[in-house]
C-alpha cells in the first residue's frame, strides 16, 4: 500500500463531469494501492452509501466530502474530518438546496462563514 489518498474523486453523481461509479472508484483506488479515497461530488454525498460498502470490502479509508461551486465562481471543496463535520457537510448541502430551483443549488461565501 502507498502512502497517498486522492482528495478530490467525482463520481457520476456529478452529472456530465463524474463517469465512473462509486465502487469502480474504490476498487480502482484498492487496486492502485492507495491507503485513501475522497468522494466529493458536487454538493452531493449521493454515492457515500455505494463507496463505504466497497470500501469496506476492501479494507481502504473513505473520506466524505463535497465540491462546490460558489456564486461568486470560486469552487472548494470540504472533507468531513468526523461525524461533526458530516453533519455540517449535509447542512451545507440542505442549505445551498433550499436556495435554488430544484437540480440546482446556490451557495455564497456567507453562507460557509455561517456553517
Amino acid at each position: 500500500m502507498i502512502d497517498y489518498a486522492e482528495l478530490h474523486c467525482l463520481s457520476n453523481f456529478t452529472f456530465l463531469r463524474g463517469a465512473s461509479h462509486p465502487e469502480e472508484l474504490v476498487q480502482q483506488a484498492h487496486a492502485l494501492g492507495y491507503r485513501a479515497l475522497a468522494l466529493t461530488d458536487e454538493c452531493s454525498v449521493a454515492g457515500i452509501v455505494r463507496a463505504h460498502v466497497a470500501a469496506r470490502a476492501c479494507n481502504l479509508s473513505l473520506i466524505i466530502g463535497s465540491e462546490f461551486l460558489l456564486a461568486d465562481g470560486l469552487r472548494v471543496v470540504f472533507l468531513a474530518k468526523n461525524r461533526t463535520g458530516y453533519r455540517n457537510l449535509t447542512r451545507l448541502i440542505t442549505r445551498a438546496r433550499r436556495a435554488a430551483p430544484k437540480g440546482s443549488y446556490r451557495l455564497l461565501s456567507t453562507d460557509i462563514l455561517a456553517a
